[in-house]
C-alpha cells in the first residue's frame, strides 16, 4: 500500500528536522526543495501528456488554468 502525500510529506519533515546540526540541515531543505520542483515539473509534464490524448492544448490548458500554448510547454517541462 503507498502511504499518502500527506503523510509522506510529514515524514520528509521530521527527518528534516532530525537533523541536528543547523548548517547541515539547510543544506539538505535546500537541497530538497530543488530537488521536489524538479520532480513537480515532471510530474506536471506527465499530467498534461495524458491530458493531451483526444483534447487540443487549448482544452488542456484549461485544466491548467493557462493558454494552450504553455500547456504544451508544460508537457515538455520547458519554462
Amino acid at each position: 500500500m503507498t502511504e499518502s502525500p500527506d503523510v509522506a510529506r510529514s515524514t520528509l519533515i521530521a527527518s528534516l528536522d532530525a537533523i541536528s546540526d543547523l548548517a547541515e540541515r539547510l543544506r539538505e531543505v535546500e537541497r530538497q526543495e530543488h530537488q521536489l520542483k524538479v520532480d513537480f515539473k515532471g510530474v506536471r509534464a506527465r499530467i498534461a501528456l495524458e491530458l493531451k490524448d483526444g483534447r487540443t492544448w487549448e482544452q488542456v490548458g484549461e485544466f491548467f488554468g493557462v493558454t494552450g500554448s504553455r500547456a504544451e510547454q508544460i508537457s515538455r517541462a520547458s519554462r
